[in-house]
């Protein structure tokens, strides 16, 4: 079964920046609108942002002018580039697609990364 894999979390200090990417497990034929998302300690999982595949992007208010969510359709690969980075924005982030199309007659809807940490420290 194919998986989305994160990577790109660590810890940072305020005003810091990294860079989270996202890739398919195995070899896939297309993936349609792919997002971020973030589960921070006691809130509710939340969308940072959001790109369809033919590259119209969507950002939640907070991070507009600081993230920048980008994809590489060839290679099967989303990154969010986070810069000016904040202690609120501490959280796992979690790559999602609505639907993978594996090979023809197969897809899969609503799939998820198992995540990873970012950390900012004030």
């Amino acid at each position: 079964q194919v998986q989305l894999v994160e990577s790109g979390g660590g810890l940072v200090q305020a005003g810091g920046s990294l860079r989270l990417s996202c890739r398919t497990s195995a070899s896939i034929f297309s993936i349609d609108t792919m997002g971020w998302y973030r589960l921070g300690p006691g809130k509710q999982r939340e969308l940072v942002a959001s790109i369809a595949g033919g590259g119209s992007t969507r950002y939640k208010d907070s991070v507009k002018g600081r993230f920048t969510i980008s994809r590489d359709n060839a290679k099967n690969t989303m990154y969010l580039q986070m810069t000016n980075l904040k202690p609120e924005d501490t959280a796992v982030y979690y790559c999602n697609a609505d639907r993978v199309t594996v090979q023809r007659g197969l897809w899969y809807y609503d799939l998820w990364g198992q995540g990873t940490l970012v950390t900012v420290s004030s």
